[in-house]
């Protein structure tokens, strides 16, 4: 069951960014600059978290 679910999660974030690619185009449709958008704030939100749980656990000397 694992396995299906850590396959579905593997083959949204590389359709994502197949959306990323093909906007970056310029000829993408509107639902694909949609999923460009939300796998962008997706990876932004990512990082920033990230970026935090680091910080904390270095005393926040960043």
């Amino acid at each position: 069951m694992l396995v299906l679910i850590l396959s579905v999660a593997v083959l949204l974030v590389i359709g994502g960014c197949v959306c990323v690619f093909w906007e970056a185009r310029g000829d993408a449709p509107r639902w694909a600059r949609g999923v460009s958008k939300a796998t962008l704030l997706g990876g932004e939100l990512v990082r920033s978290a990230s970026r935090n749980s680091r910080s904390q656990k270095s005393g926040g000397d960043d």
